[in-house]
């Protein structure tokens, strides 16, 4: 098994995750996680704009807080200090998987047949979902993969991008999902609402449908993929609001990117910044405001206080 990492580099809060050096590692990640998203998705009630599948951030790692099984319950956690997914049934029963390099195929194998040992009987969509030609569980044998010190750092990014995304929410007076990772697009991400239904897509699928039922000013953190060649802090307001692409945002080196439709700012510029917080904060601020003053957002009953200014 690859050890935790020991350079101070690797401790920090804001370091350095060029996506070209990782891209097996985060490959294999990413499914891993969707294993155990899927799992949560199948034994959980269903919440509005699919609140029950996400995981949370942790002290170290990522957990899908208690799913419900029978008269008991199960949690699952990647731990990227030690390196493990720890299952915890609330009986006290415990079971450990390592993380280390293995395909996904040997993964899935191994994390089904660990379930069926702790009495969890589930059954999940075996194949990967939000990913360009998905390979099924069972048979991606694509990279036998896992650098644990690259993994401790996406971990380290999401914690500290956490922390900053919780103060943006706590200015908010409306409806605010929690802050949490979407497991299918490897994504960290905070939802604002207006209060307001939004136009009726009867073209997008069900999961897309129920997730913009309502007006949303969405912002988070992607490590990269089509699009995007290196990580990245995102922002988005739905239905987009005309005028949305001109509008100007803070702090200089975010832009809008006409393709993806939303706002853009490169991590390096927040991890090399003097401030790295305050830089992420004026990014969420202006573009919210940016995207609610377009959209006619009841501002006056959502906001807590004024923004900072840009």
């Amino acid at each position: 098994m690859s050890k935790p990492p020991t350079s101070i580099a690797a401790a920090e809060s804001w370091p350095a995750l060029p996506l070209e050096e990782w891209k097996p590692t985060y490959h294999n990640l990413h499914m891993w996680m969707q294993m155990v998203g899927k799992v949560r998705l199948a034994l959980t009630p269903k919440i509005n704009h699919w609140w029950n599948v996400p995981l949370y951030v942790t002290a170290r790692g990522l957990t899908t807080s208690p799913i419900p099984c029978g008269q008991n319950a199960f949690e699952i956690e990647f731990d990227f200090i030690s390196h493990k997914m720890i299952i915890n049934r609330s009986d006290g029963v415990q079971k450990i998987l390592g993380l280390e390099p293995c395909t996904v195929a040997d993964f899935y194998n191994e994390f089904m047949s660990t379930l069926r040992l702790l009495n969890i009987e589930v059954s999940i969509f075996p194949k990967p979902v939000e990913v360009a030609d998905p390979i099924p569980f069972a048979e991606d044998r694509l990279y036998q993969a896992y650098n644990a010190e690259a993994a401790h750092r996406c971990w380290r990014i999401l914690l500290s991008s956490d922390r900053v995304f919780k103060q943006f929410r706590a200015r908010f007076l409306g409806k605010c999902s929690p802050v949490q990772f979407f497991w299918g697009s490897f994504d960290l991400a905070v939802t604002r609402f207006s209060g307001r239904r939004a136009p009726e897509r009867p073209e997008a699928d069900f999961v897309t449908r129920e997730a913009y039922s309502h007006e949303v000013i969405s912002a988070g953190w992607w490590p990269g993929g089509p699009g995007m060649d290196g990580p990245a802090f995102y922002s988005y307001t739905a239905p987009e609001p005309a005028g949305l692409a001109d509008q100007k945002v803070s702090p200089g080196p975010a832009s809008y990117h006409p393709s993806m439709k939303e706002f853009i700012l490169p991590y390096d510029a927040v991890r090399r910044a003097p401030q790295p917080e305050t830089e992420l904060l004026r990014f969420l601020e202006t573009t919210y405001a940016a995207g609610a003053r377009l959209a006619h957002w009841p501002r006056t009953d959502l906001e807590l206080a004024q923004p900072p200014a840009a």
